[in-house]
């Protein structure tokens, strides 16, 4: 007799997108994920109204693994294309990122 082995899916990811915020002081500002507590986040200083450098992203150990660095930065990519700014990559992340996303080119200055 053969043994049945079942799989189990994995757990559906939460839709972090939904609880993103901007915040904006001067020529400062970030984006920011809250979860349980914990704040992720990438930082970004407005260059001109055309262009944004994005920082730093800073994820804390409760948020690694969960999508909120991704998400923060799918949500700064859709606010360049909607309010017509350039995104400068200096944080390695998003860096990283916008080269694994080359449907996202249109968003980055390089």
């Amino acid at each position: 007799m053969g043994s049945a082995k079942t799989k189990c899916a994995p757990p559906p990811r939460p839709r972090l997108s939904e609880t993103i915020r901007k915040e904006l002081s001067g020529s400062k500002g970030r984006y920011v994920l809250s979860r349980d507590g914990a704040e992720a986040e990438i930082t970004f200083s407005v260059l001109s109204p055309q262009v944004v450098i994005a920082d730093h992203t800073g994820v804390p150990d409760a948020l690694r693994g969960t999508g909120a660095g991704q998400a923060l930065l799918a949500h700064m990519v859709e606010d360049a294309r909607a309010q017509g700014f350039k995104i400068v990559p200096l944080c390695p992340f998003v860096n990283a990122q916008r080269q694994k996303h080359p449907d996202w080119a249109d968003a980055f200055q390089v």
